[in-house]
């Protein structure tokens, strides 16, 4: 049985017609990536302007502080 050899051409055609086509999939995680992270900043935001959330942060640090 005779093989032809895999020489540079035939692997770029190979690769053409089989290999995954993901041209920008990184860019897309990324970018996907960034929106999750700003969300989560936009929801701490929110979260840490109540008065609530303000009082127990302040009365824990007072504590961490006057402990020692």
């Amino acid at each position: 049985m005779n093989i032809p050899r895999l020489n540079r051409r035939r692997a770029e055609r190979l690769y053409a017609r089989c290999g995954p086509d993901d041209d920008g999939a990184a860019t897309a995680e990324y970018a996907i990536a960034t929106m999750a992270a700003v969300a989560f900043a936009g929801l701490l935001v929110v979260i840490m302007r109540s008065d609530e959330v303000r009082g127990i942060l302040t009365d824990l640090v007072r504590r961490a502080l006057t402990v020692a």
